[in-house]
């Protein structure tokens, strides 16, 4: 399966309103959207990221760094083809999350590409563990911009959610508490509730909050340590709290995973695959963690973790967020699996399973020109 094109589609669309995490404001939602054509005639396609000031210099180094590499390339070689486009990260001078997502997108594509010519979905092919993996959204945003925390845990329970991921970090400790308890009254206890402070607390922070919170039945704690110093002071939190401790995402490879675990620092790891290389650097990670007894979770992007985490015995849970939040994905796919107790529901559909909507991405394709 001969690869012989590689193209992208830069796509931004405007948020209902800003939403705010604990260091963050986000405006718009973006997305790079990566066909892989193939003489064949099989045609694999993908989207990933949301790296808003960087979009159009990922097309680049994707149409410009990795499609040459790639041309003539063929396809079911999904680790040369990888190798030949690991160098996009090369540049010291250049952040490197931009060629990881690029990289990703390519990655992805040429993994759909597979599936469709083998007919068999993603979520097989990697593992075949199960078909359904449950979802849960990405919410409690500051400001409360979906509206009191009651509507908006009603929203997703509503919409058949398993649960969701309660912002903190922003606020002294027993405020997010008090926030996080008015969030789980309001849920009931049937409801997952896993809290994501986003790399804002310090270390006595994080630990006054999970013993002030530990009887709120949290899943997981996410990112709750500053960025400095986080192998050391997540397995400090990790050690001296109760509420198992989560991160990942932040890391750039399958190897800052496994430095996580071996420090002991965390319980689960939420790797994205959409910034860090794609599919495959994911799995790689996924298999480093079966041997640490760490479970895998993956940081946003359903259309591709759901697939990941299904396939794994030790996979979680696929987040996505509220519409307002995600344009995409409620409207980019025009076939999403449905929702079923919680669970989405894959597909025997070959490679990522999903049509997209072209009328949809025409009005809010960018201009790679401009």
């Amino acid at each position: 399966m001969t690869i012989s094109d590689i193209q992208v589609t830069a796509i931004r669309a405007p948020l209902a309103r800003e939403f705010r995490g604990s260091y963050y404001r986000m405006t718009h939602r973006v997305t790079l959207l990566t066909r892989i054509h193939t003489t064949e005639g099989i045609v694999g396609e993908a989207y990933v990221g949301d790296e808003d000031a960087g979009l159009l210099e990922i097309a680049g180094i994707v149409t410009k760094e990795i499609r040459p590499k790639l041309l003539g390339e063929d396809a079911f070689g999904v680790e040369r083809c990888w190798q030949l486009a690991y160098p996009a990260t090369f540049d010291i001078l250049r952040d490197r999350r931009l060629g990881l997502v690029a990289l990703a997108g390519v990655d992805s594509a040429i993994w759909d590409a597979i599936g469709k010519a083998l007919n068999v979905p993603l979520w097989r092919l990697w593992g075949g563990f199960r078909r359904e993996i449950p979802l849960v959204a990405i919410g409690g945003y500051y400001g409360e911009p979906l509206g009191p925390i009651a509507d908006e845990i009603a929203f997703y329970k509503e919409a058949g959610l398993a649960g969701m991921k309660f912002k903190i970090g922003g606020a002294r400790p027993e405020v997010d508490v008090e926030r996080v308890a008015a969030a789980r009254e309001a849920a009931g206890d049937d409801f997952i509730i896993t809290v994501d402070a986003n790399q804002g607390y310090t270390v006595p922070d994080a630990l006054e909050f999970a013993w002030r919170a530990e009887g709120l039945d949290i899943r997981w704690f996410e990112e709750p340590v500053r960025w400095h110093n986080d192998r050391r002071a997540l397995r400090d939190v990790r050690q001296r709290s109760r509420i198992p401790v989560c991160a990942g995402q932040s890391e750039f490879s399958a190897s800052g995973c496994r430095d996580l675990m071996e420090a002991a620092a965390i319980d689960v790891c939420n790797f994205d695959a959409s910034w860090s290389g794609g599919p495959t650097a994911w799995r790689r990670a996924a298999a480093t963690a079966m041997t640490y007894d760490v479970e895998m979770g993956h940081h946003e992007e359903p259309q591709v973790s759901s697939h990941l985490l299904a396939s794994q015995p030790h996979g979680t849970y696929a987040e996505c967020f509220h519409p307002d939040r995600d344009p995409f994905w409620w409207n980019l796919i025009s076939n999403p699996p449905p929702l079923v107790n919680g669970k989405l529901q894959l597909s025997d559909a070959p490679g990522l399973g999903w049509v997209l909507d072209e009328d949809y991405i025409a009005r809010h394709t960018v201009d790679l020109n401009d």
